[in-house]
């Protein structure tokens, strides 16, 4: 009978690449929050792909995320990995650009943001 979380049985290197599967998960549910946070004008005013595709792309890494950290993936699996780097470069390349756009930061200086 498989278990919703069938950990057990598992040995070290094993917790280990769930540990990985269940923060990626995170940074994927992050990512996928963070789009849907965004104004649609904001990802077009970025010179980025427009919300509604980033929000596919981040909405299917986020599935496979939940299917990576309760056990229904392989830890072989090139699926995580491609979720993973979809959300990273959302967070590393899109998010700081949205932020930008909307007009400059909350942290302003008197010759500009520090």
């Amino acid at each position: 009978m498989r278990t919703l979380f069938n950990l057990t049985g598992m040995n070290p290197v094993g917790y280990f690449f769930w540990a990985l599967l269940v923060g990626a998960f995170v940074v994927e549910g992050w990512a996928f929050l963070d789009a849907i946070r965004h104004p649609a004008g904001s990802f077009t005013a970025a010179g980025k792909q427009t919300k509604p595709l980033w929000l596919i792309i981040l909405g299917v890494a986020f599935v496979i995320g939940i299917a990576g950290a309760f056990n229904q993936l392989t830890i072989i699996s090139i699926l995580p990995i491609v979720a993973f780097v979809a959300a990273a470069i959302y967070l590393a390349d899109v998010r700081p650009k949205l932020r930008d756009s909307k007009g400059g930061s909350a942290r302003q200086g008197p010759y500009g943001p520090w």
